[in-house]
């Protein structure tokens, strides 16, 4: 019995760890923390919205990766897992969906926006249109 309670704790630990691992590569930011992030040098700005969302207006030389391409994971997959991401969206809902993808993926360094474009145009933020 003993030997049996020890192996479910073992297990337990491993899979708590594991999840652990998937997430920590995340932080979730206000709009203000964000937009730091996003001016350290070598910071990639990722916009998560649909190419029609990303030409009516974004950040300045944000990249557009629609999250909801069937090759959204495909096109992460050929990104340098070990730059710094700094990812949004419309209301933070898809940004939270692909820094999950991009962890999962190996991704090390990633900021997902608390919030959405609006909240980072109130916060002083330029938006570009294309």
């Amino acid at each position: 019995m003993k030997k049996r309670v020890a192996v479910v704790g073992m297990l337990a630990a491993f899979l708590l760890a594991a999840c652990g691992s998937a997430t920590s590569a995340v932080q979730t930011v206000d709009p203000q923390n964000f937009l730091a992030s996003a001016s350290q040098t070598g910071a990639v700005v990722v916009d998560v919205r649909t190419p029609e969302e990303f030409a009516a207006g974004h950040l300045p030389n944000a990249v557009n990766v629609n999250v909801e391409d069937p090759t959204f994971e495909s096109q992460i997959a050929s990104l340098d897992k070990g730059a710094t991401y700094v990812v949004y969206c419309r209301s933070g809902r898809r940004s939270a969906v692909a820094t999950d993808a991009m962890a999962a993926a190996g991704f090390t360094s990633v900021y997902n926006l608390n919030g959405g474009l609006d909240d980072l145009a109130a916060a002083g933020a330029t938006v570009v249109t294309q």
